[in-house]
């Protein structure tokens, strides 16, 4: 497996993590407003997911199908302080904000050593990649 091609698929893992944590947080969240944004949120992660693996997959290897133990931890974390705390709400999207900023530094990352072809395709997808998180930041700022 190239340097590329592990480099994808661990931005693949970690946003597979933020799409499953949207949709685990949409089932558990009663605002309807949340659980459109949580389903359109895991949606553009999605549509990311696809983005890479068709480059990982024009590079004649397997994009990666799973998540990673981090991404999980913090799925159990937040479930475990909602059932502490009085909001529920709150606690999910402080933690999907913090989830956003794991994917938002990672894709950072990334585009500082990638090779030419992947810096385009992350220069493409990184507009994307701001504005979940910074839609995740003002509504978490809007919630304290």
């Amino acid at each position: 497996m190239t340097h590329t091609t592990e480099q994808l698929n661990e931005l693949i893992e970690i946003t597979r993590d933020g799409q499953r944590f949207y949709q685990h947080a949409h089932d558990e969240v009663k605002d309807v407003r949340l659980q459109a944004l949580f389903r359109d949120m895991s949606q553009s992660k999605g549509e990311l997911i696809r983005a890479m693996s068709v480059k990982v997959a024009a590079n004649q290897a397997k994009p990666a199908s799973g998540g990673t133990l981090v991404g999980k931890l913090r799925q159990v974390y937040a479930d475990t302080k909602a059932t502490l705390v009085s909001d529920t709400e709150a606690t999910y999207v402080a933690q999907l904000e913090e989830a956003e900023d794991r994917i938002l530094h990672a894709f950072e990352d990334a585009l500082e050593c990638a090779d030419p072809d992947v810096q385009v395709l992350l220069n493409a997808e990184m507009p994307n990649v701001r504005a979940n998180h910074e839609r995740m930041r003002a509504l978490k700022q809007s919630m304290q």
